[in-house]
Order: C-alpha cells, then structure tokens, then sequence
C-alpha cells in the first residue's frame, strides 16, 4: 500500500512540474534558514556544556549599590577562593584566575602576543580540558611551568615534541611546558593559548594575598550535586565580609555555568538576559520563515484544487476513503518536503563557509549524528503534515457526484482559506521588515549619538617599559615626522575602563553620597588628543603642580551636584587633588548605557597606552610604518601592535549589527518565498479567468484594466494584512527598544513605507504574471474545445 502511495506521489508531483518546482524551491528555502539557524542556536545552547561537571559550576558575583548606580561586578579579591575552599562541606573545590591577558611568548626566534590565564592549583580540577599531553594532576604545580594548547604548540614547535621546552614571556620569565591541551572550542567562555599558575613565592602575589578590597581576578567555586546554593552564596558573603569589614555596599553570590552565556546581562543588580533573547527571536524566525513555506504549498494546492476533482471524485466511485484520499495527499506533501530537504542540505553545505563568516562562528554539519538524524525527520515530517493538511483535508472532502456531473465549484470553501493563509504570509513578512529597519534605526541612533571624543585618526598602540621610558624622545620625533598632530599617553584605551572605584571625598559631601567612578590616569594633551570638549577649566599642561590635579567629566559634576567644581579640593587615599577642569562626557564602556562619573587624574608614569592623533589627510599605512619604526627603535624586543579607536569603538555594537545583518537576510527570504508563492497563486487565478480575460479583451478592455483587475483581490489581502501587522509589529519592537536607555520612538511613516514596499511587490509580481494573459491572442482563449 505504501509503495503505491509513494508512486502515485510521485506521478502527481512529474506530471505538474511547474506547482512541484514552486513549492520545492520555497520549502527549500525555508528549510534553509532553518537549519542555519537552528545550528546557530544549537551553538549558543552548548556553550560550556563539554565541562563534565558544568551543572555544578558557578562564578562568584557581586551586586555593589551604589547611590547613583547598582551593578553586578565578577571581579574578586585574590584570596577569596583559598578562604572558601574547604570552609563549607557544599564547596568541593574554588579556583581563582586573572582575566584575559595578552603576553608575548618567545622561542627561539618565534616571537608571538597569546593570550593566558594565571590559575590557582584546582583549574583543572574543576574545568574539563582535553590533555594530549602531560598530566592534569601536575601540569600546574610547578610556579615556572606552563599549559599550552594545540595551535600554540605547533605554531612554536611544528611537529616536535614540546614537553619540557621552554618559553620566555614577556623577554623575562622562563616557563616548562608541562602539558598540552586541545584547543577550546568554539563554544567555550574561556579562549586561550596558555595555563600558567600562580607564583605564591612572588612577593607582588604574596601581598595581594593579604588584600581584601582590591577586587581584579575572577573566582569560581565547584559545589557537590544539588547543592542548596542559597546556603553557599550565604556562605561565601559571610567570609567576605569576615574579611573586608568595611566592605557595606557589596552582596556577593554565585552565578551558574550553564547561564554565563545566554544570560549575561545585568541591569540594577538583577539578571536580565542577553543572548537567550536573540537565540528565541531567531529560533521563532525559523519557524515562521518555514511556515510561510508551508503556507505557499497550502495555497497552491487548494487553488489547483479544481484539476485534481475528477481524480478524488473517481477515486472514491471506486471505493476509496476518505483516511486513504487523506493519505496519499500527505505522501505528496511528505515527498516534496524530503525532495526539498536533500537540496536544503546542499545548499547549506555548499553556502556554510559564507555563513559562519557572517556569524563568526565555526559551525559544521553533521548529517549523520542521530540528534542531526532526528531533527531531519522531525522536520521533513512537520513541514510535510503542516504543509498538506489543509490540502489533504480539502481535496478529500469533494463530493463524487458534483465532481462527475461537472457542477463541482470550489467557492468560498476554497478561497476563504487562502485569502487567510496569504494575509497570514504577509503579516509575518511585513513584521519581519519592520522589525529589520527599527534594529538598523536603532543602532545607527546609539552611533550617532555624541561620544564625547573623536575616534576618527586615531590610533593607540601598547605602552611598555622601554616606551615609556624613551616617551619623549617617541613623541618629538611622531612631532618631528609631520604626519601627528597630537600623542598622550593613558592607563586604559580610550574605548575600555579598567578601573572603577568610589567617589572622592570633599567638603560637603552627604553622608550617604555612595558613587561609583571610573578612573583614568593619563598624560598632557589628553583632550586635545582624543579630540574632547572642555566644558569648564583646563587640561594638564605639564607642571609640577599637576600631579595633584584632577578633572571630573559632566557625569561626575551632575552626579555630585556640584555647582562650582573648578578650585575644590577632592580627597582620594592618602592624596589630595584640586579639580583643574571638567570635561564632556567620554562613552569607554557601553554605548547603550548612561557614562559613568569619570576621574581623570595626571599620572605620566601609569601609561599602558600611548593613543596618536594623525593630522588630516595622512594616510593610515604610512603612519602606521612610522610608529612601527619607533617601537622596533625604542622597544626592539617588543612586537608591533596597534588598534584603530573608531574601529575599536564599532566592535561595542558587534552584536547588535550581527542580530540586524542575520535579520535582514532572513527577512529578504521571506518576502522572497512569499512572492514566489503570489506568482504561483497568480498564474493559477490567471490559468483559471483565462476565458473571461479574453472575452474582456474582445469587448475592449485594455491591459490596465485587466492589470488592475486580476491586482485588487492581492493588493486588498495585502492591505488587511498590513492594518494586523502594524499593531502587532508596534507591541513587539516597542518592548524591545525598552532595553536601550537611549532609544528611538517608532515612526508611523516607517509602516508606510514598508507598507508601500509590499503593495509594489504584489504589484510587480501580479503583473509580470497577468501581462502575458493580458497580451494574449484572445482567439486561443476563446476556442471552444
């Protein structure tokens, strides 16, 4: 029986090539998208999961409050984890790491800048890595050995073996490899090329040993399986506090592995999101992009309904059923949807390398993995049900007699659904467009807003030792070169902040005046190198006084409420400063988010940074040439290293500008699929008025008017269509642009648009189908058979 089935399918399916290449290309498609984005969000769901014990993972956070600002910090006092461990029988093991750091590594004549982690001793004990070599349980006992992964050991060694082979870092430290390790993958919070522990020995790490409010290394704790993790955060605040007894503004707490990814944002101490928002929009996308696909073969069926009546009505004079007439239209469907799936699969193969360009990820198919396996069948067959149903149903449900007796007509029966099916198609295309242009509006309005500097020209390069001791006789010969208008040097890139810290004390200052600031220590010339306003004062001019002098940014002045801050004297530590200027507000961290109060304070001699300004029209290769000239001068044993601010400043909307680039193509699509169903549903209207077009014809109608009357029903689906997206559309995008602390209202004039874009593409799609009836000898049309 099913072998039948499967052969009359497929004799439909040849004998009407035209309906089964149109619903096979827009199921291919969506099928497509589909499997793109259903590999992208697989991606983002498995991020940390190849750690064997990541239910039981957590990093220690903590929610300092502020008076002008809650936030969630993740950097912690070094001795924290050693104070824990062992302390609680819930805690089985805590590890304290450094952030990212770059270094460069040296061997032999191999000099490369990697990047590392310094770890305490239970690393590896917690965190699962693939050793190729070497022994987890003593990679890292040594203080001079070092972990190093599988690209960085080819890329110092080749072929050779590098255990025991030493690495200098940084022209100084001496380090044994000890082990090798798989790269992380893709999918992993960590990214880095070398493990190096801890040098208790160190006098610098035995005093911060000893330092409680000095908060700059990430902490992590393993529990035992169904921890009462309320018990723990308790835990850990308690001896955190036992510690730092000044500490009141901070509750500490712990955060799980299996939410570092998808749920990374904070807003006000509390957890908000973050990439779990787009993982659900692009997984809903899929859906509606393959829908719409499935609305197409739906539509197309029913509306070629009429030539398949003799076939049902004879079918059940013979004896057929309506479960076997129902069976062999799903075979139909199913058919075409595994027919559209192999040629997904193509294309996605062929397309994947441009894909994971455009996500920059590194995302690979694998078809014979049985969840890869299952999720084909799962969704071969729910296209295919979906797609047939109303079609099985329908075509099943004809009345042999009228069939036989030619008095069958399809009537609002028929044409009901479609006309719902084809406004459905268009709410969701119009939607999408619409949210498309709102995403693109919105981050071009965060990037137009002012961020108090000018990145244009800009260019900052890595500080050393060797730099800033050779700093003046750097900056008179950039000077001396004629292509720099401006050099400073600053403790943090102008695009990041490194240091954050309670207000300074003053005269006058409320009792309860809790204010988070950021800090930066720079050189002369700040402002006019970074191209910021000076709103009240001066800058630094390179005098002894200025080492006790101070400038508050506009954020700082409001958030103080000061009125005259020029000439007070601010009291931070041990040391005193007087306010010399203030000046506009610089946006260093996030774009989305209100600037920070910002201290900057005169320190030549705490640069990691050396920013130069170029002067207009110099061309970026040749300054480049020269500043690489000055390092290899002035720091031979240093690498090169540089970085573009405007282009730094872009990588804050990467995100952003991900979601709206993914958006914009998948949007593209599903006004594509549904003008290849609307040309399908139009050929099929014309095939059928094809008579009437040429009686109209002979009687005087013009192509105009027969345009404009195979157009009305289509432009009047659209047009109800548009008037349920809009609300729809509005509800949605105006929640999410409630995220965004600055943001953009939606425009009534942006719905025209895109309500004008769709009626054109009705339009032109309509009418590229109806000129040929329309220009037809209307002598063929008219013969009588």
């Amino acid at each position: 029986m099913i072998k039948n089935y499967v052969k009359i399918a497929w004799r439909n399916l040849v004998r009407n090539k035209g309906f089964a290449l149109t619903n096979i290309l827009g199921l291919t498609i969506g099928m497509v998208c589909t499997i793109f984005i259903f590999l992208w969000v697989k991606d983002e769901l498995s991020f940390d999961k190849f750690h064997t014990d990541h239910d039981n993972i957590y990093q220690v956070m903590a929610t300092r409050d502020f008076k002008n600002n809650i936030f969630t910090d993740p950097n912690m006092v070094l001795p924290l984890a050693k104070a824990i461990e062992g302390g609680n029988p819930l805690i089985k093991r805590a590890v304290v790491t450094t952030h990212q750091e770059s270094h460069i590594a040296q061997y032999g004549s191999i000099k490369v800048k990697k990047d590392l982690y310094q770890v305490s001793e239970q690393f590896f004990n917690i965190f699962s890595w693939k050793f190729l070599k070497g022994n987890p349980a003593t990679a890292i006992t040594d203080p001079k050995s070092i972990v190093i992964t599988e690209s960085a050991a080819k890329s110092f060694f080749g072929n050779a073996d590098p255990i025991n082979k030493v690495l200098k870092l940084d022209n100084s430290n001496n380090y044994k490899v000890s082990a090798v390790i798989a790269d992380p993958p893709g999918n992993s919070t960590f990214k880095f090329d070398f493990i190096i522990p801890f040098d208790y020995t160190n006098q610098d790490i035995k005093n911060r040993m000893n330092e409680w409010y000095n908060s700059s290394h990430s902490v992590f704790v393993q529990t035992v399986p169904n921890a009462n993790m309320a018990a723990v955060d308790k835990y850990i605040d308690q001896v955190k506090h036992q510690h730092a007894t000044n500490d009141k503004i901070s509750t500490y707490y712990t955060f799980p592995m299996n939410k570092w990814h998808l749920y990374s944002e904070f807003k006000d101490g509390k957890n908000v999101g973050g990439m779990i928002e787009y993982v659900r929009l692009f997984t809903i996308i899929a859906l509606i992009i393959l829908l719409i696909a499935c609305v197409n073969f739906m539509n197309l069926s029913t509306a070629r309904s009429e030539k398949r009546a003799k076939e049902v009505g004879i079918r059940k004079t013979l004896g057929s059923d309506k479960k076997q007439l129902v069976t062999q239209f799903f075979f139909e469907s199913v058919i075409l949807a595994l027919i559209a799936f192999v040629l997904a699969i193509v294309v996605v193969f062929v397309t994947m390398p441009l894909f994971n360009s455009l996500v920059n990820k590194n995302l690979h198919l694998h078809i014979f993995e049985p969840a890869f396996l299952l999720g084909a069948l799962a969704i071969i067959v729910f296209t295919g049900i979906v797609a047939g149903s109303y079609p099985a149903l329908y075509l099943s449900s004809f009345n042999p007699v009228k069939v036989l007796k030619g008095t069958f007509a399809a009537g609002k029966a028929a044409i009901l659904p479609r006309r719902i099916l084809v406004v459905g198609q268009f709410v969701m295309s119009i939607l999408l467009i619409s949210a498309t242009i709102i995403v693109y509006q919105q981050i071009q309005h965060i990037k137009n807003k002012s961020i108090g500097y000018n990145p244009d020209n800009l260019i900052m390069i890595p500080s050393s030792d060797n730099i800033n001791k050779n700093y003046a006789a750097i900056k008179q010969d950039l000077f001396n070169s004629n292509m720099v208008s401006s050099v400073t040097r600053t403790s943090s890139p102008i695009t990041e902040i490194w240091w954050k810290s309670p207000s300074p004390d003053y005269d006058g200052r409320p009792a309860n005046a809790d204010i988070i600031f950021s800090g930066l220590q720079t050189d002369v010339d700040f402002t006019k190198t970074m191209g910021t306003k000076v709103l009240m004062g001066r800058d630094f001019i390179n005098t002894p006084g200025d080492s006790s002098v101070m400038l508050l940014n506009k954020a700082a002045v409001d958030a103080m409420n000061l009125k005259h801050p020029i000439g007070m004297v601010m009291r931070y530590g041990p040391r005193k400063y007087t306010v010399a200027g203030v000046i506009d507000n610089i946006v260093m961290a996030s774009p989305f988010d209100p600037v920070d109060p910002l201290m900057v304070y005169y320190s030549p001699n705490g640069s990691s940074v050396v920013s130069v300004r170029l002067k207009n029209g110099v061309q970026p290769q040749k300054a480049l040439s020269l500043l690489e000239g000055m390092v290899k001068k002035y720091d031979p044993q240093n690498l090169f290293e540089y970085q573009f601010v405007d282009q730094e400043f872009g990588k804050k909307f990467a995100t952003e500008e991900l979601i709206s680039r993914i958006t914009n193509i998948f949007a593209g699509l599903a006004i594509f699929i549904c003008c290849i169903g609307l040309a399908g549903l139009a050929s099929f209207t014309i095939e059928k008025r094809f008579r009437e077009i040429g009686v109209r014809k002979v009687l005087g109608a013009t192509v105009r008017q027969l345009l404009m009357l195979i157009s009305t029903e289509f432009l009047k689906l659209v047009l109800i269509a548009f008037v349920i997206a809009v609300p729809i559309t509005w509800y949605l995008m105006h929640n999410w642009l409630q995220k965004y602390t600055y943001h953009i209202g939606i425009s009534i004039w942006l719905f025209g648009v895109v309500g004008a874009l769709i009626l054109f593409l009705t339009l032109v799609v309509v009418s590229l189908n109806t000129i040929r009836a329309a220009l037809a000898n209307p002598v063929k049309s008219l013969r009588v058979e």
